[in-house]
């Protein structure tokens, strides 16, 4: 009989597996939760800021405005004008009215009583002094934060009878007056015409009456 030759078999090598490296998700978390903080935290509200400041120093600043080095208040923030002689703004839920560190509606329901006696309250008395003339809106409803600084084109006009009468000025002088603080869309397209009430009075008052 012939024998057959066999090939030796291949010998099996041993590959050694390198063990992977133990990491700490705890140090992980620790050191991203650091690096994360200190870009986005403090980097990035100071990079956003220092570039307000120097872009638009008043809005920055809070829109600020000064009567004789002396702040009187912000472009941003509606205060109470009672008196005659003046612009009034919005009606204020914030707070006891126009407080700045409370602002929020009055959260009433339109059928709630006393949001409907409070409304009809203040259309009698707007109608009382301009006979005939429908009330604008925003002159006896309130605004979210109570501290909205504009008003409408239309409301701005509607006072313009009492003032004037008021201060002993003709109606057309306080019409133009109105119609130069008038601020349209911006881009033509965002929100809707206004006018700032305290810039408003503000410039009543250099008419000197």
């Amino acid at each position: 009989m012939h024998s057959v030759a066999t090939a030796p078999l291949p010998v099996a090598t041993t590959v050694q597996a390198t063990a992977p490296a133990n990491h700490s998700i705890w140090g992980t978390s620790i050191r991203f939760t650091i690096l994360t903080t200190l870009l986005f935290g403090l980097g990035y509200p100071l990079l956003v800021t220092g570039i307000a400041g120097f872009l638009f120093p008043h809005q920055a600043s809070g829109s600020l405005i000064l009567q004789n080095g002396q702040v009187i208040g912000s472009e941003l923030l509606a205060q109470s004008f009672t008196s005659d002689r003046y612009f009034h703004p919005r009606p204020s839920a914030a707070g006891n009215g126009y407080d700045a560190t409370s602002s929020g509606g009055s959260n009433l329901a339109q059928s709630n009583a006393k949001l409907v006696q409070r409304i009809q309250g203040d259309i009698d008395k707007l109608t009382a002094q301009n006979p005939g003339k429908p009330v604008p809106i925003d002159l006896v409803t309130t605004s979210g934060s109570g501290l909205d600084p504009d008003i409408t084109p239309d409301a701005a006009f509607y006072q313009v009878a009492r003032v004037a009468k008021a201060r002993g000025l003709r109606e057309e002088q306080l019409q133009q007056l109105v119609q130069q603080h008038i601020v349209g869309r911006q881009l033509g397209l965002l929100g809707e015409p206004r006018v700032n009430v305290l810039a408003l009075n503000l410039d009543l008052d250099k008419l000197g009456k």
